[in-house]
């Protein structure tokens, strides 16, 4: 597939769960259900899964719930609150355990908790000395709201335990809901129920939250003090023995046959039940497990979201339009007759890219099958040949770039020794106005500068009035000319010049991300800042073309470091990087500062036994050391597994650098 299709593709699936984000979320007025919305989602991580050079801040794999309003106090968790990733049928799960075990490095028998997924608001609540004194939503996973008051209101709290065995101190944490009968009474003024629980939890004042027939279902701790529990069961037992609501369906499932037998019966017998809910959650029993698989950027690794099923309808593609991303990627996109699936209005379908056009023979004027399932956003599942027109064409991939006509290629990729699938535009990043657009906005985007008030619509009408042609442009704008669009004002105006003054103060991990070089993304750009540490030493390497440096990090391949080489090979990229260092106060990466293992270095060689690779490189980055990915003069230990690479002892060796068993890895850590 072209990749130039595949970025528009993506990027406009980032901007539809963005708006839908804000919809929901910041004005409580959803446009789709959560069934759309889960496809949206799903669509966005298969894609970025699939595609490496994929990326964006507001991307659902980085992003948990939303941004807490400003209207209310913030509150940091002490543990995160994350979203859980989504499965949706066999291979799913299958590749869901299999990850569990790669992780751990050894297949051991695994007993799942077992609950339904209520479509409501995740909400946590503190308790001390047996009293609630904090209620928080989840916001963003890191800072949500604070909503005690609110929560307070709600008959299924308890504001206080009688129960001597009470933990001195925990957050328990659920689900705020509104049964389907409730909100029949209210749905005058709502979209849906999970509408109106977020909307009523978001009121400033208590009395109307008061007045919405809330419940709250518990199913999780996050912080506890002094935690004498081993298995997830056993703690919801004694939520209920303390007075809370939990759900009786919750029960404990050994294997993936039974997982999914189980929730094939539970699909079947969904509507009956009084409440909405779109899947079943499956977490690890055993705590301790829990404890040693942790999380990745934006979900816990020993949990997963089981779906329901999809929903489909027939419509008929009006046109094919094909969209440039910030990469070049082009990806096609199907305008489709409106139709309604599960409750929402589709009329665009992604196509995914060239190849699956073909694959499908996909023209404009067919009859399609649409689909919409969790995460994903609507695709084309099927042609409906028999009722095709007699003079209807094959469609034809532009050879050339809709935004520039410069030509457009495949490229070939060299460790697959096939042409990629994704078709691109050769032009210069800057030389191509949608990719040049599509780059500043993927600068302002949440994870990179998070430029509020600055969105995408804003970019495109800067950009067609000649504001803002580079990302640097941004921070010299006319707020005086800007308050006089239209509309604009002197406090919107004064707003976005806040945000941006505000902006100038960024992470160096963000600022490499924003800069949005193909197969960056926000995990490697924090390899890259945690490797160079400030950003002298970044531009340093830059300048020097000294590409062979990353080389020494563990993450980071021949892929990355060539398309860095790419990148700053464009004089006109080098020059937006040093042009936003002298605007910009660009913090050095922070670490750990007390750990047992900083300023020390480690390699891997061998298998390690009873711990993969990645959890002891999580060992290490939580104690403060650093993983390497080449024996050199700047390594500290060469930890040596089993069946160890003979040229990397032979190399330590002649480096003097220590060489160590796991054993004595673990022994350094205690």
């Amino acid at each position: 597939m072209d990749k130039a299709k595949i970025k528009k593709n993506y990027l406009k699936k980032i901007k539809e769960i963005k708006t839908h984000n804000n919809l929901y979320h910041a004005k409580s007025q959803p446009v789709i259900s959560d069934s759309e919305y889960d496809k949206l989602k799903n669509d966005i991580i298969k894609l970025e899964k699939k595609y490496d050079y994929l990326d964006s801040k507001d991307s659902p794999s980085k992003k948990v719930g939303f941004k807490p309003s400003k209207s209310f106090q913030k509150y940091k968790h002490k543990i995160q609150m994350l979203s859980l990733s989504n499965a949706f049928d066999r291979n799913d799960l299958i590749n869901f355990e299999k990850k569990i075990y790669n992780y751990l490095n050894k297949k051991i028998d695994l007993e799942f908790s077992v609950e339904p997924k209520i479509d409501g608001v995740s909400a946590s609540l503190t308790y001390r000395n047996k009293k609630l004194i904090l209620g928080v939503s989840r916001g963003d996973g890191q800072i949500g709201e604070v909503i005690t008051d609110n929560l307070k209101t709600i008959k299924d709290i308890p504001l206080k335990i009688d129960d001597n065995n009470f933990p001195d101190e925990i957050e328990i944490r659920g689900e705020v809901f509104i049964k389907k009968k409730d909100f029949l009474k209210i749905s005058e003024n709502f979209a849906n129920p999970r509408n109106a629980a977020s909307g009523s939890l978001r009121q400033k004042d208590q009395n109307e939250t008061k007045k919405i027939p809330l419940n709250f279902v518990a199913y999780a701790f996050g912080y506890i003090k002094n935690n004498i529990y081993k298995y997830q069961s056993d703690f919801l037992k004694d939520l209920k023995k303390w007075g809370f609501k939990v759900n009786k369906h919750n029960k404990t499932i050994s294997n993936i046959d039974k997982l999914i037998q189980f929730h094939q019966n539970f699909e079947s017998k969904r509507f009956d039940l009084d409440y909405d809910l779109d899947g079943l959650v499956y977490k690890i029993n055993d705590l301790n497990l829990q404890f040693r698989l942790g999380f990745t950027s934006n979900a816990p690794r020993w949990a997963i979201a089981h779906k329901f099923s999809a929903d489909n309808a027939n419509t008929k593609i009006i046109n094919i339009d094909i969209q440039v991303g910030r990469t070049g990627a082009l990806t096609p996109v199907a305008k489709v007759s409106p139709i309604n699936i599960g409750g929402v209005v589709v009329s665009n379908a992604t196509l995914h890219n060239e190849d699956e056009i073909k694959r499908k023979d996909i023209r404009v004027g067919d009859i399609v099958k649409i689909e919409r399932a969790g995460d994903v956003i609507p695709h084309v599942i099927k042609v409906d040949k028999s009722k095709r027109s007699k003079n209807s064409k094959i469609f034809v991939f532009p050879d050339r770039c809709p935004s520039c006509g410069s030509n457009t290629i495949k490229e070939f990729n060299k460790t697959t020794k096939k042409y990629d699938a994704v078709r691109r535009c050769t032009n210069s990043g800057f030389g191509c106005e949608r990719i040049a657009i599509e780059k500043i906005k993927h600068f302002i985007s949440k994870e990179a500068l998070n430029i509020d008030g600055l969105g995408k619509k804003v970019v495109e009408k800067f950009w067609e009035l000649n504001l803002i042609k580079k990302p640097q442009d941004i921070y010299y704008l006319n707020f005086n000319k800007i308050e006089n669009l239209e509309g604009w004002g002197k406090i919107s105006a004064q707003n976005l010049k806040s945000s941006i003054e505000k902006s100038k103060f960024t992470t160096l991990q963000r600022f490499i991300y924003s800069l949005g070089i193909r197969h960056i993304g926000i995990e490697n750009a924090k390899l890259i800042s945690d490797h160079v540490k400030n950003l002298e030493n970044f531009i340093e390497i830059i300048k020097n073309k000294h590409f062979d440096k990353f080389l020494n990090i563990d993450g980071i391949g021949d892929t990355q470091i060539n398309s860095l080489k790419t990148f700053f090979l464009d004089e006109i990229n080098l020059k937006i990087l040093i042009e936003l260092k002298n605007i910009l106060n660009i913090e050095s990466q922070s670490f750990v500062k007390n750990g047992i293992l900083k300023n020390k270095t480690f390699m891997f060689t061998g298998k390690l036994n009873g711990i993969s690779r990645a959890e002891a490189k999580s060992m290490i980055e939580k104690n403060s050391g650093t993983t390497l990915s080449n024996v050199s003069k700047n390594l500290d230990y060469l930890v040596v597994g089993e069946k160890p690479t003979k040229k990397k002892i032979d190399q330590a060796k002649f480096l003097d650098v220590k060489i160590i068993s796991l054993e004595e890895l673990k022994k350094l850590l205690n």
